[in-house]
């Protein structure tokens, strides 16, 4: 290892070192109760919840896989779905936050989604509750996955060992974490890391321009491009057997391909995907004031603008700093575009606190991934079932009370993290393909039914079946089925028709079933009009 490298090393190594302070420092709280490990005690305050919630909720996807479409084809598929992510943030927080936090309150307290949409409807069989926590572990070990493989690119790239090595490595250090310090370590960690994440894509930006000769030397670049810098085309690189084709140091690009307005509202879509993300609900359940919820907003929403437009000009910085660089010839390896600019123009220490932002987008997720889809089995389907807790006192002669649920919670986490491995063991996974799978399933699947939840009174338990079943179906059918099979209007993101067909099955199912008891109404309104603190 070269001073540059050590240099790198140590940087990330003291971020690590804060990290599992804060870990430590939060852990005796977390473990009061299963309230304070998965939920904070609904302590969060505004620049926390806010911070803490796009922190997790955009991964090291925002520096590594949004960057890399950007090198790859240019800024349509970034900036559509940039736009999209942009107002679908603004939207829920204006929307759904403030609702949802009464609204669990009200139905029992409920401390996880699944639990929430299960008192919501007063369920007697647990049958949404069960069916919420087999979709989150499914798609929440998709979407660990996928961080996974940020860990075992960035380290490889850094330090030349193998990637599965480090990808092991990054795994054991994220599981250690999640498993020490819960809810509130995990979301006041992510407000640190939030600030790390922007500071990281300013600094790479700014260096990135300066050192392309400026911003019209850049432009210029891309424009020399067929389709790059347009929002209705989009560049297609010449490759054989998927690297990128280079003539005397020149990357080699076809004609544009089209880029119409099917495809733009469908990749814009991505916005939908927020109403059903749980590590972004779970932060407007936890926050302490509702009246806070709107500085909250204003804090989200600005965030989210300036990382997601400093990441999609970085991809295109790129193009112009390395544009036939080896490392980069291919649609998985340019999304290492990012540590290539770091490592090339920044100090070895300042890159060093760069990287440690990917490491940062990459805690800040998998943590959240790993906790709610662990709590998703230990609170909703291990609690519930009178044969597993009935095994468990036999095991330990102990009752299964709120302490054993944590240690299932535990060993659940350890399970999805190894799943996870296996799924990141391929070396040629494409972070952006995984997390817009991952967070299709979740849009399409709790998006629908978390709206029609909060807004309309009418919706019964059989719709909100029938809607989450439908969502989560059509997601698999529509990326695994048509589009392979049909291409054309079938290759547009499944996100946008997997939504609308949860939508209809809700409405539909609703209104050919009996309506809502009186109770359910009644704490409907009790949701709308109440408060919780002002």
């Amino acid at each position: 290892m070269d001073s540059s490298t050590l240099k790198i090393f140590l940087a990330m190594a003291g971020y690590m070192l804060i990290v599992i302070g804060i870990g430590l420092f939060y852990a005796k709280r977390s473990n009061k109760s299963s309230e304070d490990y998965f939920i904070g005690g609904r302590t969060l305050g505004p620049w926390v919840a806010a911070m803490s919630a796009e922190a997790s909720d955009m991964s090291g996807w925002l520096l590594m896989g949004l960057p890399g479409v950007a090198y790859w084809c240019g800024i349509a598929d970034a900036a559509w779905t940039a736009i999209g992510l942009a107002i679908g943030t603004y939207v829920n927080w204006l929307v759904v936050a403030k609702r949802l936090r009464k609204y669990s309150s009200v139905a029992g307290n409920a401390i996880t989604i699944p639990e929430f949409f299960s008192n919501r409807y007063h369920e007697k069989k647990n049958i949404i509750m069960t069916l919420s926590a087999v979709f989150i572990l499914i798609f929440f070990t998709v979407y660990a996955s996928s961080c996974f493989v940020t860990c075992g690119k960035l380290f490889s790239t850094l330090f030349g060992y193998s990637y599965h090595s480090m990808l092991i490595v990054g795994a054991v250090f994220v599981v250690f974490y999640t498993f020490l310090g819960g809810f509130l370590a995990e979301s006041v960690s992510d407000f640190m890391q939030a600030i790390v994440m922007v500071v990281a894509l300013v600094t790479v930006l700014v260096t990135g321009t300066i050192n392309a000769g400026g911003i019209d030397a850049v432009i210029a670049n891309a424009q020399a491009i067929p389709g790059y810098l347009s929002l209705t085309s989009m560049a297609t690189p010449q490759t054989i057997d998927g690297v990128q084709t280079v003539i005397n140091g020149v990357p080699q690009f076809g004609e544009a391909s089209e880029y119409g307005l099917l495809t733009i509202l469908s990749t814009a879509s991505w916005g939908l995907g927020y109403f059903g993300i749980p590590q972004v609900l779970l932060r407007f359940m936890a926050i302490r004031k509702t009246s806070e919820l709107k500085k909250s907003r204003r804090i989200a929403t600005v965030w989210v603008f300036i990382s997601l437009f400093a990441a999609v000009c970085i991809g295109v910085i790129g193009r112009a700093i390395f544009p036939a660089e080896a490392s980069l010839l291919s649609s998985a390896g340019a999304e290492n575009i990012f540590i290539n600019l770091s490592q090339a123009l920044l100090p070895a220490l300042l890159a060093g606190v760069v990287m440690a932002g990917i490491l940062a987008a990459t805690i800040s997720s998998s943590d959240s991934y790993l906790l709610i889809a662990s709590s998703a089995f230990a609170k909703n389907i291990y609690e519930k079932s009178p044969k597993a807790t009935s095994l468990f006192k036999k095991l330990t002669k102990k009752d299964a009370d709120d302490k054993s649920v944590m240690w299932v919670s535990r060993i659940a986490l350890l399970i999805i993290s190894i799943i996870g491995i296996a799924i990141a063991w391929d070396e040629e996974s494409v972070i952006f393909d995984i997390v817009s799978f991952a967070w299709s399933g979740f849009g399409a699947t709790f998006g629908p039914i978390m709206l029609f939840s909060l807004f309309w009174k009418r919706t019964t338990y059989p719709g909100a079946i029938a809607g989450m079943v439908s969502g989560a179906a059509m997601v698999f059918i529509w990326k695994l089925a048509l589009k392979p099979a049909f291409g054309g209007i079938f290759s547009i993101y499944e996100l946008m028709p997997a939504f609308l067909v949860s939508c209809a099955f809700i409405v539909v199912v609703s209104l050919l079933t009996k309506k809502p008891s009186k109770e359910i109404e009644d704490e409907f309104e009790m949701a709308k009009t109440g408060t919780i603190e002002e």
